[in-house]
């Protein structure tokens, strides 16, 4: 890799010479733009106002504007006897935690390269000393014309350089969170959880720039004289009415996606059904059962009336022996008291 800037690590009375290296790299496609008429380049030249004509890049130099509107020349080489001594250092000022960077000074990321061999044991040195520290170096270092703030890690075997703002390039946040009263609820939360839960962790290396595959296809259709493919419909949007229900539907949208989604398991929330009536007609569900019951206790009926009407025989029957009993007793009582009184 091509260095950008070359000078020294300065690590107390310690120097690491370095070269620095772009940690990083644009894919995106870039356009030009053309001449609608002819598809002809649009281009930009450089005309010196006073002359009026085109200027070479070797013609060109840097000035600064003053409030009066005076251009005041500044030479490569003003700029190189600058009174600073990151002028071609990065100069190490304190280590910190790294979780005292606040991600929103992230800047630009660049790799530290050895400056030769009696680098090695230096850089080996400030690097193994990161690791055990788990700490950070704070740094400051001058780059394309003006001093910046520097943050130095450890990225496997090598030293990383992430440039920083200043503090007080960084906005506050003012007026930008909702000015209304907002209350959560835990149930809601919960929700909230079981959806990070579901979607979980990813793998950075899997995710890629569709849009720039999307438009790399559309070029290649055109280039091919073919017409481009069309876009899906975009999905539509709306008011979130019930935010329930939409952390509902994510979490299962979230599990179907990643195939957890288990018969009869379901993270939306239903409310309990309602009881059916005790009289189902035949027509509904479970009108079967309703029959039979109802033949059942039909012959229920039956032989309680048939057990009833027995009852009632017997009783008959037993009333008239006893009856034909009665007249026999009587008879044979009264010629026992006629023999009595013969005698």
């Amino acid at each position: 890799m091509r260095s950008i800037w070359n000078g020294a690590i300065s690590f107390g009375l310690v120097s690491i010479p370095i070269k620095l290296v772009n940690a990083t790299e644009s894919h995106s496609i870039s356009f030009r733009q053309i001449h609608l008429d002819d598809g002809g380049r649009i281009r930009y030249r450089k005309v010196c106002e006073l002359e009026d004509r085109e200027v070479t890049t070797s013609e060109i130099g840097k000035g600064y504007e003053d409030a009066d509107g005076t251009i005041i020349p500044i030479t490569d080489d003003d700029l190189a006897h600058l009174p600073l001594p990151t002028a071609k250092t990065i100069e190490i000022v304190a280590f910190v935690p790294a979780d005292r960077i606040d991600p929103l000074q992230m800047d630009a990321a660049y790799y530290l390269a050895a400056g030769g061999a009696p680098a090695a044991k230096p850089y080996t040195l400030l690097r193994e000393a990161l690791k055990r520290s788990q700490k950070v170096a704070i740094a400051k270092f001058a780059l394309r014309g003006r001093e910046r703030l520097g943050m130095l890690r450890v990225v496997g075997d090598a030293i990383a350089l992430h440039g920083l703002l200043w503090p007080d390039e960084v906005r506050a946040p003012e007026g930008l969170a909702p000015d209304t009263d907002v209350t959560v609820n835990d149930k809601e939360l919960d929700l909230a959880d079981a959806l990070m839960d579901t979607l979980g962790e990813i793998e950075l290396e899997d995710l890629h720039d569709e849009y720039r595959e999307a438009l790399e296809e559309v070029v290649a259709a055109k280039a091919a004289g073919e017409a481009p493919p069309e876009s899906p419909e975009p999905a539509k949007g709306g008011k979130v009415l019930d935010l329930m229900a939409a952390l509902e539907n994510s979490v299962r949208a979230a599990k179907e996606s990643r195939g957890e989604e288990e018969a009869g398991e379901h993270a939306e929330v239903r409310p309990m059904p309602a009881r059916k009536s005790a009289r189902a007609t035949p027509k509904q569900a479970g009108g079967k059962k309703s029959t039979s019951t109802a033949k059942k206790t039909t012959a229920a009926k039956k032989t309680t009336a048939a057990k009833k009407s027995t009852a009632k025989s017997a009783q008959g029957t037993k009333k008239t022996a006893a009856a034909r009993k009665t007249p026999a007793k009587k008879t044979a009582a009264k010629k026992a008291t006629g023999r009595k009184r013969s005698a």
